[in-house]
C-alpha cells in the first residue's frame, strides 16, 4: 500500500510537471520598436546577434520603426534565425510586411510580422485604406494556428505618430470595425508602440479614445508598466490591446509585460542601447495541446489509481 501510494505520488508530480512546463511556455506574441532597423544597422553582428536571440523567443513578432527600403535588413535577420545553429532548431521564420510608410521621404517606416512556420500560419493580411486618419496606417494580419485555443486571430501593428498619438488611437476603433466586417472574427487584439504614455497620453485623455472608453477591450500592459530602456524615460508607450471576453480568456493571466532583455541576457546598457531605447512587450496565448499532452499521463495515473483502490 505505501509503495504505491508512493507511486502514485511521483505520478502526480510528475503530471504537475510536464502540464505545467506546457502551460508556462505557452505561445508568445511580441511587439518591439526597434528603432531606425535599417541594413547598417543589420550589419551589426551584436545588433542582430541580440534581436535574434529575442525574436526567437516568440511564435509571433511585431517588429516596428523598420527603414530598410529594399528589405535587406530583414532579410538579414531571417538568415540570422534560420541559420543552421542548434540554438534555434526546430523552427524556421517569414515575414510579412507593410509597404513604407511615413508623411517624408526621410520617415519612411514598414511594419513587419515575424513568426515561425511551425506553430503558425497568414491566413490573410489587410493593409488600412485611410491613410489620412494615420501617418502610418496600421497593418492587420490574420493568423491561424493549431497550437493555440483560439485557432483564429487577428493582430493590428501600429507605431502612432507621437504629435498625433490620442487621435491615431481614437481612430484604432475604425480599424477594429472594418477587420471585423471584412474577416467576421471578433479575436482581434492590437500592438505596438502607441506613445501611450507620459505627455503623449494622458489620463484625462483616455475620454477621448474609444479602446478605452468601450469596455470591450482590455489593456493587457498597464499605465504602470516601463517600457522604455532609459533614465530619463519612465512610460508605458508600448501596449496590447484585446477585444472580447472569448479572446481574453484564451491568455494566459499575467503573461502581458515588457521584456526586460538586459537582465535576461546579462547585456551592457550599451549594447542594448544599440538596438532600441524600448523594450519588447508579450503577452501568452494558451496552448491548445494541454490536454492532448497530459492525457498519457492521466491515463496512467488512472491505472495507479485502480491498483491502489484495488490493493489488499
Amino acid at each position: 500500500m505505501r509503495g504505491c501510494s508512493h507511486h502514485f505520488s511521483i505520478l502526480v508530480a510528475f503530471l504537475f510537471v510536464a502540464v505545467g512546463g506546457e502551460a508556462v511556455s505557452g505561445f508568445r506574441i511580441c511587439a518591439y520598436n526597434v528603432q531606425k532597423f535599417n541594413s547598417q544597422k543589420a550589419a551589426n553582428y551584436k545588433v542582430l546577434h541580440t534581436l535574434t536571440r529575442i525574436i526567437s523567443r516568440c511564435d509571433i513578432t511585431l517588429l516596428q520603426e523598420v527603414t530598410d527600403t529594399d528589405g535587406s535588413a530583414i532579410k538579414a535577420l531571417l538568415s540570422s534565425l534560420n541559420r543552421e545553429a542548434q540554438r534555434y532548431e526546430g523552427y524556421h521564420y517569414r515575414s510579412e510586411s507593410s509597404s513604407s510608410l511615413g508623411k517624408s521621404p526621410s520617415d519612411m517606416q514598414k511594419y513587419v510580422f515575424i513568426y515561425r512556420t511551425e506553430t503558425v500560419n497568414v491566413v490573410d493580411r489587410y493593409q488600412y485604406q485611410n491613410q489620412q486618419q494615420f501617418v502610418r496606417a496600421p497593418l492587420a494580419v490574420h493568423f491561424h494556428s493549431n497550437k493555440t485555443a483560439v485557432k483564429n486571430f487577428i493582430l493590428v501593428g501600429l507605431h502612432t505618430d507621437p504629435s498625433n498619438a490620442v487621435k491615431e488611437l481614437d481612430r484604432l476603433y475604425d480599424v477594429f470595425k472594418e477587420v471585423l466586417k471584412k474577416w467576421k472574427n471578433k479575436n482581434v487584439m492590437f500592438l505596438g508602440d502607441f506613445h501611450a504614455g507620459c505627455a503623449y497620453m494622458t489620463r484625462h485623455d483616455k475620454k477621448n479614445i474609444r479602446l478605452f472608453t468601450n469596455t470591450s477591450f482590455s489593456w493587457l500592459i498597464g499605465d504602470k508598466m516601463d517600457t522604455t530602456f532609459t533614465d530619463e524615460t519612465s512610460c508605458a508607450y508600448d501596449r496590447i490591446v484585446v477585444y472580447g471576453k472569448s479572446f481574453l480568456k484564451a491568455i494566459m493571466p499575467f503573461s502581458a509585460r515588457a521584456f526586460n532583455y538586459a537582465q535576461e541576457f546579462k547585456l551592457t546598457r550599451a549594447t542594448v542601447l544599440a538596438v532600441s531605447d524600448h523594450l519588447p512587450v508579450e503577452v501568452r496565448l494558451k496552448s491548445s495541446t494541454l490536454l492532448l499532452q497530459a492525457t498519457p499521463l492521466l491515463l496512467l495515473v488512472s491505472a495507479v489509481i485502480r491498483s491502489f483502490l484495488s490493493s489488499p
